[in-house]
């Protein structure tokens, strides 16, 4: 839903380049601002104290705070809490498909929530939602990818499955992060649906079979477009017979859901949910070795 991935590697350095420190907090800068509220990435850190392995080192996170008029603030509201009730499952199941969540004491979390933000804004704690930074760059912005990437990615996606999470978001590329090690990491769950005891029947079974469908037919869809025309590794390349089509609900969705969606956003709420890609004229990564594949968790 929000563009705030794309800022993992292309941010807006000026937003909040003057805004001074709050004790060991601080506004690193603002990712994404529109009618449901803003994004912005915030740090805090401690001398004293050790973090991420290194004394004194950043703790990152991204804090999004909704606003808006006309049901802008509710709309922005609902999908924040969907997107915590979704990392919370994730968390809890011990995935590795999302950033990590660091250790923050909870007098550093409330100060994190009532910082006013680069606009001057000072929010209600409710208005404000925190989640873990996943450090490394877009996929649309990665220099440099292992061979085996679309497959770990597919395993990522698999991951949130098994434990009843799709992410229904996956065609942005820059809700894929590539982490510093070379794997994948999702972020973004604003859209995600929570499906805990993986139907396999009825409607709400149908449902989650075709939205994990949906979130597999995006990856395809990246890796297709990453290795075709001597791109990426032969063996990484998907034939044409082996596609993924969109059928059932998604297509039903492709059809009627939305362009009720675009008309909702662009003509009423007059925003613009931008998605971010690499260029067809590339420049395209270069190809490192494979990465070791963990033990599938599929459903």
């Amino acid at each position: 839903m929000s563009k705030e991935a794309g800022g993992q590697g292309s941010r807006n350095e000026g937003a909040a380049g003057n805004v001074p420190p709050v004790g060991s907090v601080r506004i690193e800068d603002e990712l994404k601002h529109d009618v449901f509220g803003c994004v912005e990435l915030v740090s805090w850190s401690d001398p004293g104290v050790e973090t991420e392995g290194t004394a004194g080192q950043p703790v990152r996170m991204i804090r999004r705070v909704v606003r808006g008029r006309l049901g802008a603030g509710w709309v922005a509201k609902l999908l924040a809490r969907r997107e915590e009730r979704a990392l919370r499952l994730l968390r809890e199941s011990g995935t590795t498909a999302i950033a990590a969540s660091p250790a923050i004491p909870s007098d550093v979390l409330d100060e994190l929530r009532s910082l006013p933000t680069t606009r001057g804004f000072s929010p209600r704690p409710s208005q404000v939602f925190l989640r873990p930074f996943a450090d490394g760059l877009p996929l649309h912005l990665a220099t440099e990818l292992p061979r085996n990437f679309f497959q770990l990615l597919e395993d990522a996606a698999k991951e949130l499955h098994a434990v009843g999470v799709c992410h229904n978001d996956l065609h942005k590329e820059q809700n894929i992060v590539v982490g510093t090690d070379g794997r994948p990491v999702l972020i973004d769950f604003q859209l995600a649906t929570l499906h805990p005891k993986r139907p396999t029947k009825g409607f709400e079974g149908r449902w989650f079979v075709a939205r994990c469908r949906d979130d597999l037919r995006h990856i395809q869809k990246h890796r297709r477009r990453y290795t075709r025309d001597g791109r990426g590794p032969v063996e990484e390349q998907v034939p044409d017979r082996e596609r993924i089509k969109r059928t059932g609900i998604p297509l039903v969705w492709m059809k009627t859901g939305k362009p009720l969606y675009k008309f909702v956003t662009r003509k009423i709420l007059r925003t613009r949910d931008g998605e971010e890609m690499r260029p067809s004229t590339g420049p395209w990564p270069s190809w490192g070795p494979p990465l070791p594949v963990a033990p599938s968790r599929e459903p």
